[in-house]
This record gives C-alpha cells, structure tokens and sequence, in this order.
C-alpha cells in the first residue's frame, strides 16, 4: 500500500478502531476492559488478517504517529499535571522502577538457565540477552543500541524474529498492566496517593471551544519545534526531557489549568500510538523463522513473566499503589511513552510526569546494563 488514497485509509481504520474501542465501553462488560485494549486488540486483528499493513513493515502514516501524534500526546497530556503530584508519586515511582529494572536483570538471568537460547541462536544469544535487557528497562533505543554493537542487526532473520518477538510479547504486557491494578484493587485495597483522588472526575466529559483547541495546538507544535532545537543545541539531553520541561512549566498556569479539552486530546493522540503499537505484533512474521522464534518467545515470556513476579510481589509485600506499580513496570517494559499511556489510561494524572521522567532514567541506564548482561554472558 503506498497511495495517498491507502494512507489515508489506514489513518481513517486508525481513528475507527478508537471510535469502536470507545464505543464498546459503553456496555458494562466492556468498561472492565477498556479503551486502550480494545484499541490494541482491534488493531492487531486488523494487521493479522491484511486489512492494514503491519507497522514492522514500515508505514508512513505508523511513522507520522511515533515521529509527531505521540509527542503531541504527551505534550497536551502532561498539560493536565499539577506539580504538587511529583512531590507524593516521585520517590514511591523511582524505587519501583529500580525495583522493575532489577526484576528485568533476574528474570533475564532465569531465562537464560531455563530457555537455554545459546543451543538455538548459537553466538549471539548473550547478545540477544542483553537487547532484551535494556529494552525491558529503558525501551527500543537501548535494544537498538545493543544490536549495532554486536552486529546482530547484520543477521537479517535474528535481528527481525527478536524484533517481532519484543512487540508480540511485551504488548499483552501493556495490555496485563491495565488490567491488573483494576481486579488487585478490588482483591486486595490499597490506599493511592492523596494526589490521585481527583483524577477520577477527568473524563472526556468535557466540552471543547475553538479558543482553548486552537491554543492547546500551538502550544504543542511550539514545544515540540523548541524541543527539537534544544536537542541540537545540547545533544546529550534526551528530547523528550525537553517536552516535559516546556509542558511542566505550562501547566503551572492558571491559565491553561481552566482549559478545556486537555484530557480529551492528549488521551485520543495516545489511543492512536496504541493502536500502532497493536499492529506490531505480526504473527506471520514468527511463523517464517520456527525454531527461533519459539525459543525467543519462551525467553521473552519467562523474562517478563519473573519481572512482573518481582515487581508485584515486592510492591504488594510493601503495601504500595497498584497503579503506580504497574507504571513504573510500563515505564520499564515499554519506555516513557507506555508508560505516560499506562498512567493517562489508569486515569492517573498526577503519575504522569514521574512515569516520563522514569523511562527516561531508563534510557540512561538501560544500555549500560544490557552490555554489562550481555558481557557476562559471552
């Protein structure tokens, strides 16, 4: 598909699937689901059986949501943040996430024993090992990273099995951490942040004049054009920590506190980059490489399956917030975009700053400990 006329029909299937997802939690059964993994279910239907293309195969419009909507996601989404809220989620979120990034290390280490992936993959199975390290602590930049270094992106059928592997099992993930903290919750009570109270009443029910809408976009597009220019300036801090600054400084105003449309607009870019992100997990592509990618998907599920033991367990054990739990794992798992996601999703807005400040920690560290995995391995 590279018409003008089938891009715009995978946007406007991108848009639908939102409607629909929406629309399916106006039933009872639905709204224990909820949009987000509708919206990833229907999308991943969608990429399987050839209606829209798969985004591992490269599409402009999947490009246009990760290089512009999700930035305009977080940007109008962190607009909602009250700087009160760092003060109680910071510290709690940052030991979680160390604890998450710990969980990753053992459960990559437990994989290794039981998997044994060195008999499948041959040499590069530390490589492999480390990949999944650092992406399952700070995101796709420390895997790719990792793989450059090791030449594994040179070895065409590994580099895409361990690539389809990553989105197929680390999106049910995403999907898991939604869920969860709903049903633990009910089970098992445990009491949120003060902070967090208030973020019940943010729902879409709110109306949405020309002013405030044509103001909440030219404060985006401005902060993400001068983010853009920072990171030229001073190419060692991460972007996205520029975002956040311009959006936190924002937010602080009266002014843009009483606009309307803010959850509305940051949550609909944010449903759309999951979208996307259901249409990576392209089970054709697995079927293609047998063996590999069996033995891939253990190593993948037992490593998630021990970080998400270590990271709910230990939490549960210290009584902390289950939604906060399961942010900073996002933030693990998926990086600071998942994890904002996880955050808007759980309808916790006073998370969201400490979840994108987290994933970028994990940026930073992520790559480090992969080769320190990695180099242990070989």
């Amino acid at each position: 598909m590279s018409s003008p006329s089938s891009y715009l029909f995978v946007a406007a299937t991108l848009c639908l699937a939102v409607f629909f997802a929406s629309w399916l939690t106006r039933f009872s059964w639905g709204k224990s689901v909820g949009t987000p993994i509708f919206v990833i279910l229907i999308c991943a239907a969608l990429a399987n059986t050839g209606l829209i293309p798969s985004a591992m195969d490269g599409h402009p419009v999947y490009d246009g949501v990760f290089q512009y909507l999700a930035p305009l996601g977080i940007f109008i989404a962190l607009l909602e943040v009250d700087l009160k809220s760092l003060k109680k989620a910071g510290l709690p979120l940052l030991f979680l996430f160390l604890l998450g990034s710990l969980a990753t290390v053992i459960g990559v280490l437990t994989a290794w024993i039981l998997v044994q992936p060195a008999d499948t993959i041959g040499a590069l199975a530390p490589a492999i090992a480390g990949m999944y390290t650092g992406t399952y602590i700070g995101g796709a930049i420390n895997f790719n990273a990792i793989a450059l270094h090791y030449q594994v992106n040179e070895v065409g059928t590994l580099f895409a099995a361990a690539t389809v592997v990553d989105n197929l099992v680390g999106t049910p993930w995403i999907i898991a951490t939604l869920i969860l903290p709903k049903y633990l919750q009910k089970l098992y009570p445990r009491k949120k942040i003060a902070s967090a109270a208030g973020g019940e009443k943010m729902q879409s029910q709110e109306s949405i004049a020309l002013g405030p809408l044509a103001a909440l976009f030219t404060m985006a597009f401005m902060g993400i054009a001068v983010s853009k220019a920072l990171v030229i300036w001073f190419p060692q801090v991460p972007e996205i920590l520029f975002l956040t600054s311009i959006a936190l400084i924002l937010a602080q105003f009266p002014a843009v506190q009483q606009m309307q449309g803010k959850h509305t607009l940051g949550y609909f870019f944010i449903l759309l980059f999951l979208a996307v992100i259901g249409t990576l997990c392209d089970l054709s592509a697995l079927v293609q490489v047998g063996d590999l990618a069996l033995t891939l998907i253990l190593f993948v599920t037992v490593l998630i399956l021990v970080h998400g033991l270590v990271i709910f367990g230990v939490g549960a054990l210290f009584k902390m917030d289950w939604d906060m739990i399961a942010v900073a794992s996002q933030a693990n798992i998926g990086g600071n975009t998942t994890a904002l996601a996880a955050a808007e999703s759980l309808n916790r807005p006073d998370l969201l700053i400490p979840g994108i400040l987290v994933g970028s920690l994990g940026n930073a560290i992520g790559t480090y400990i992969g080769f320190a995995v990695a180099s242990g391995l070989f």
